[in-house]
Order: structure tokens, then C-alpha cells, then sequence
């Protein structure tokens, strides 16, 4: 995906010149992570909002990023829910427990701005997903570790797994834009108790079996995150942390002004 945007932006001539300012929302902000380190000189500013951490998604115990689990598990394809995969591939746009739409109100969507939002276009944003072991959520693998998955090597949530993913390395480049981390206080996707990390889920007795705090803790996605930005600043970049403490994991249609404010800093800048 980051090298899709480099040459995106060397069609449109802007590879290079350090006039783009960038915004990335999920994994859309790890994705810019990835970007920073790969092209840093394309960049005028990054603003990250409600990213996925420099180590991945799910996996990582402590700020430091360190591996639960040598494989990576229990991140990657085997977390997805089958019933939600099923949905997307049905085109489910029922209002059922569980469905495509109920789970983007509940974690993505824009709650108290829902009145301003056109659902059914989210919907067919979000049913346009291609599915399968190159796409979502991508291909399976076993592990001996809990609960006896760990991730592939195709597929979307692969990519995010901390064996294949670590953008921590950002704090060390030498092109360094000034970086915002815009971050919901009710966030339930990224934080650190996610409930989309299964080790929380682990720990919430929602999926038996799991192993204890001593070996699979939640990701600590927040700590993390806050930890690369401490040493990006360290080693002479700017870099500041927003919280809406009002907010959660879809700010882009729950307050879309403040997000593009945010942004919009960094073009007056």
C-alpha cells in the first residue's frame, strides 16, 4: 500500500519534493508509518489518526514492542470473525446483532454525528471489501501458541501482524515531519484494551483458554505508540498527541470537523 501511494504521488509529480501533506486514519496511519520510512523526503506532515501501533496489530506486550509469542500469535488472519467475513461476502446489509452495518455503528461509525452521515454509503464503502487469503482477512496459520493461530504470510491482517509489520524506525530517520496523533479517549479499536485484541478478549473470558497476563497481556497500542513519538521528538522531530476524550474510533464521521481542522494545521503551517 505504501509503495501504491509513492507512485501515485510520482504520477502527479510530487514524489520527492516534500510539499504532501498526509493523513492516514487506522491502518491507513500505519500505512504512513510505513511511508515515512520508505520515502521520508515525499512528506511536509503526517497526521495519524487513531493508528494502528508501530509494532502491528495484536501479538506485542510493553511499550517496547516485544513479541508474546515467537510466530506473532495470536495476531493476524485467524482473528478475524468467519461469521463477519461471511457478511462481507454476502453483501449483508441487515441490521442484525453482528452485522456488516451493526459493527460499523458500534465501533466505527460516527454515533452522535449519525444524523450527518450517509449510512448506506458507509455500508457500500465498506461491502466493496475483497475477501479471501490475498485479501480479508487474508490467509490462515497454525501455531502451538494460544489460541492456536498465529498469521500468514497474504492477506490484510498479515500485513498488520508484528512479524511482518514494525515501523518503530521512524523515530530514527533523518527526514523528520512534524507529526499529529489524533486519538479517541473511547476508542474501542486502538487503545490499550482493545476489543479487537484478543488477548483482551482472553482476559474478558470471551475466548477460553487464555494463558494469563505473564504471557499474553493486551497490547498496550496507546503506550506504544506514545513510546516511537517520545523518541521521534527525542531525536529532533515534532511530534504532538490530541485526545478527544469524547471520541472514539471513527472521528473522521463522528467529528469531522475537528479531524479536519487538525489537518488543516498543518497546511497553514
Amino acid at each position: 500500500m505504501a509503495d501504491d501511494l509513492h507512485a501515485l504521488l510520482e504520477t502527479l509529480g510530487l514524489a520527492g519534493t516534500g510539499r504532501v501533506t498526509a493523513a492516514g486514519w487506522s491502518m491507513g496511519g500505519g500505512v504512513l508509518m510505513q511511508y515515512l520510512l520508505d520515502h521520508p523526503g515525499d512528506l511536509a506532515s503526517v497526521t495519524l489518526v487513531a493508528p494502528i501501533s508501530p509494532y502491528g496489530f495484536g501479538g506485542t506486550k510493553d511499550a517496547d514492542g516485544t513479541l508474546c509469542c515467537g510466530d506473532g500469535a495470536p495476531s493476524g488472519a485467524g482473528g478475524a470473525a468467519p461469521d463477519f467475513v461471511r457478511r462481507l461476502e454476502e453483501g449483508d446489509r441487515s441490521d442484525e446483532d453482528g452485522s456488516v452495518r451493526m459493527i460499523i455503528r458500534q465501533f466505527f461509525g460516527a454515533r452522535g454525528n449519525v444524523g450527518n452521515v450517509d449510512e448506506e454509503f458507509l455500508l457500500d464503502e465498506v461491502l466493496l471489501t475483497a475477501t479471501g487469503e490475498d485479501h480479508y482477512p487474508g490467509e490462515g496459520a497454525a501455531s502451538p501458541n494460544w489460541p492456536t493461530f498465529g498469521p500468514g504470510r497474504r492477506g490484510v491482517l498479515n500485513a498488520m501482524a508484528p512479524v511482518h509489520y514494525d515501523t518503530s524506525a521512524i523515530a530514527d530517520i533523518d527526514a523528520k515531519p512534524p507529526i499529529t496523533w489524533l486519538r479517541g479517549g473511547q476508542d474501542q479499536v486502538i487503545g490499550d484494551a482493545s476489543m479487537f485484541d484478543l488477548a483482551q478478549l482472553g482476559k474478558l473470558g470471551v475466548i477460553p483458554g487464555w494463558p494469563g497476563e505473564d504471557v499474553l497481556p493486551s497490547q498496550p497500542m496507546n503506550q506504544q505508540i506514545r513510546a516511537v513519538l517520545d523518541r521521534y521528538r527525542a531525536n529532533g522531530g515534532e511530534a504532538e498527541e490530541v485526545t478527544l476524550e469524547d471520541a472514539a474510533h471513527g472521528m473522521p464521521v463522528e467529528v469531522p470537523e475537528t479531524v479536519a481542522a487538525t489537518i488543516v494545521t498543518h497546511l497553514v503551517r
